[in-house]
């Protein structure tokens, strides 16, 4: 261990963000910058040093970040932000967590305890792969997409960029899913999903609910 983890969002995912990186035991330390300092100055035990632009100030190197925003578009900006400005992205995968070496993992995504990523999967940048979600081979898993805690893909499994898979749902083989859809919680879907829709139920239909969560 010698670098430092910068992480960008001190909430809930960034509490879990950070856990998941202390078990992986790869960081020297982690401190974390958040919008609302000064008036908030904790994430759990991990201090809150500063704002998103006092980040953008510090030193590139030795060091890396993990934006840890639940929002797909401000988490995928951040990520953009940071790349371009020099910081190296961190990936982080919790070592319970079951990722084949056939697999690819992009830049700046989160792999949770329990969780399943399977051969020829292929997860693009800011993606999120929650407590005990199983991605199954060769799904390929767009950018800034969320598979939520207990969610379960079969094999050939497309999920568009900023994509939501609602906790518990279940996705047949094959089946493609929009980018900027939203399956609901324990949904179970057997067809496609077309972009920005959202789908709830057994088996899963558009609805003009809103999923919250996302």
């Amino acid at each position: 261990m010698s670098a430092r983890l910068f992480i960008f969002g001190a909430g809930g995912h960034g509490k879990v963000a950070a856990d998941c990186a202390t078990e992986q035991e790869r960081w020297s330390g982690i401190e974390f910058y958040d919008d609302r300092w000064p008036a908030l100055d904790a994430c759990a035990h991990w201090l809150v040093v500063g704002a998103g632009d006092d980040l953008l100030r510090q030193s590139r190197e030795p060091r890396e970040t993990f934006v840890a925003i639940g929002d797909a578009g401000t988490r995928l900006a951040w990520i953009a932000q940071l790349a371009e400005a020099g910081f190296p992205l961190a990936t982080i995968v919790h070592p319970r967590a079951w990722v084949s070496a056939g697999a690819a993992i992009g830049r700046g995504s989160l792999v949770v305890a329990g969780a399943i990523v399977n051969i020829g999967a292929r997860l693009e940048e800011g993606v999120i792969v929650n407590t005990g979600a199983t991605v199954d081979h060769d799904c390929a898993i767009g950018r800034g997409a969320h598979i939520c805690p207990g969610a379960h893909l079969a094999g050939n499994v497309e999920v568009g960029q900023r994509a939501f898979v609602g906790i518990g749902a279940a996705v047949r083989q094959g089946v493609r899913i929009g980018a900027g859809a939203v399956i609901g919680a324990g949904a179970v879907v057997v067809h496609d999903i077309a972009e920005g829709v959202t789908a709830v139920g057994a088996p899963a239909r558009p609805t003009d609910k809103i999923e919250d969560g996302r």
